[in-house]
């Protein structure tokens, strides 16, 4: 069930990514305490998509360990595995950017089963308002994105979970030349407010004390 949206979605949509941006600068310690928390916080709030996207990322993230083991230079682990062993400072900074990826999933999670597909598009509208400024439409991103989201979603929903088959079908009509039914894209009218202002500048506060 869809969380109610007490803060503006553009405002919710920034301060995930300025989450994003401040664990990049934690200490391990810091970075620890964090990742504990914020999927203590996913797990609570949004546990279902919380292990969707681990689900969905896990290749990824078996894969960024293990270039990290093997590629980054430094003492020894385990010498009797030979030219299988991997290093120590590799290890610690694969576990590093392993937190961070499960930091960022976790807080996105949350984001997402907060807000609504219109909703998160009527945030990214929002934040995109610069593309104005370089001739770009937003109208057009907004309607694209919708489209996309809305079709990923019945695809996935068609193939039962097999994301290979909702890759083929969603880019197999997008191939065929037909153009969907008109229809209008109605997104919600959300004000800023003071809350708005408080929450982006605590997250704020948060990175430049992270980058202490």
């Amino acid at each position: 069930m869809q969380q109610a949206v007490i803060f503006h979605p553009a405002a919710q949509i920034l301060v995930w990514v300025l989450l994003v941006a401040a664990i990049q600068a934690q200490l391990p310690v810091v970075l620890l305490v964090t990742t504990v928390l914020v999927v203590l916080c996913a797990l609570r709030w949004a546990k279902q998509k919380f292990i969707q996207l681990l689900s969905r990322t896990r290749w990824v993230m078996m894969s960024l360990l293990l270039i990290y083991a093997y590629s980054t230079p430094g003492d020894s682990l385990l010498s009797a595995l030979g030219m299988f062993d991997p290093s120590r400072e590799g290890l610690s900074e694969g576990m590093l950017q392993l937190a961070r990826l499960i930091d960022a999933l976790a807080g996105l999670a949350i984001l997402l089963e907060r807000m609504q597909h219109k909703q998160l598009i009527a945030g990214l509208y929002t934040l995109f308002i610069p593309l104005q400024w370089l001739g770009f439409s937003r109208e057009r991103f907004a309607v694209r994105l919708a489209l996309t989201l809305q079709y990923a979603e019945l695809e996935m929903l068609r193939s039962r979970g097999n994301w290979q088959e909702a890759f083929n079908n969603l880019f197999g009509e997008a191939h065929t030349g037909q153009k969907p039914a008109d229809r209008m894209l109605e997104l919600p009218l959300i004000p800023f407010v003071a809350r708005d202002g408080l929450l982006i500048g605590g997250a704020l506060l948060l990175l430049w004390l992270a980058q202490k």
